[in-house]
Order: structure tokens, then sequence, then C-alpha cells
């Protein structure tokens, strides 16, 4: 029961960053040149796409720190039984948090780069002014990458979940390597 519950909060959690990363990528700022009497200047638009990066930042990393919870982050926890589960479990381990840096890492660049607006104002110039804004693609990729980290957490829970308790059953019988 406990395993189905975690797999459903941490599902809905990244769901949620998923579709807040996506509607970022949708709403990111644009720029217009404008003209004045003797100069020329950026108009920006609304900026609601860094408070849905943000958002997006913290949904996913509350996941992450749910899933890492409720494993004890694989290495505070209970040994881990020698099997093919535990095989799977780190490799997941290793690539949820590979994807789960790449994700943060756009979502927030695109954030920060998103609410960055030039005050540019060349006077008397024959060069329109430079208005930067966030190249298309960056939270895009930020949800490519939230969909990844899911979906390897999610798999990484289920196979550290199969390892079964950690103890070994004592055979009495052979020989034992023991401390001397």
């Amino acid at each position: 029961m406990a395993l189905k519950l975690v797999l459903i909060a941490v599902f809905v959690l990244d769901l949620i960053a998923f579709s807040l990363a996506v509607a970022a990528e949708q709403r990111r700022s644009t720029a217009k040149i404008a003209t004045d009497a003797n100069s020329n200047y950026c108009v920006y638009d609304s900026n609601g796409a860094t408070g849905l990066g943000v958002c997006s930042f913290l949904f996913l990393m509350a996941s992450q720190i749910l899933i890492m919870a409720a494993t004890k982050c694989l290495c505070c926890g209970r040994p881990l039984r020698p099997s093919r589960s535990r095989v799977w479990a780190i490799v997941f381990f290793i690539t949820c948090w590979m994807a789960f840096f790449i994700a943060e890492v756009c979502l927030l660049a695109g954030s920060v780069r998103n609410a960055y607006h030039t005050k540019y104002r060349p006077y008397l110039s024959q060069n329109p002014p430079s208005c930067e804004t966030l190249r298309k693609g960056v939270f895009g990729a930020g949800a490519a990458f939230i969909f990844f980290t899911g979906l390897f957490s999610e798999l990484f829970y289920v196979s550290y979940s199969k390892t079964g308790d950690g103890f070994l059953p004592r055979d009495t019988t052979g020989i034992r390597m023991g401390s001397i």
C-alpha cells in the first residue's frame, strides 16, 4: 500500500512540474523595438514564465525529496540483497539523479534568463537595440527531463522495493569467512 501511495504522489508532483514547464515554454517573454523621439528601446511583454518555471522547479524538487526520503537515498537505508533488482535500482538511481540535475538546471536557468530584461537605449544610434530574450526550447528541455526524472525515479523505487529485506539468511553449512 505504501508503495502505491509513494508512486502516486511522485507521479502527481512530476505531472504538475511537467505541466508548469510546458506552460512556461508557451509564456516566455518576447520583446519588440519601440521608437521614442530620439531613441529606440525594447518593450517586453508580461513575465509569467518566470513564476511558472520556479514553481515547476519546486514541484520537481519536492518529488525528488519524496522519493529519496522513501528509499533513504539508497545509501543510508537497509543493505540491499545482491540480485538483479539491486543492479537495476543502482542504475535507475544514477540516471534519476542525472536527469533531475539537468531538468533543474534548465528550469532555473530559463527562469533567471527569462526574468532578465536589458534596459538598452542607444541615443542617436543607427543600429537597433538588441532585445535579448530566452531561447525557444529551454523550458521544453526542462519538461523533457522532468519526464525522464519521473520515469527513472519511479523505476528506481519499484526496483528498490523488489530487493527484499536485505538480510541474507544465515547458512550454517560450509566454511564461513569471518573477521579474525
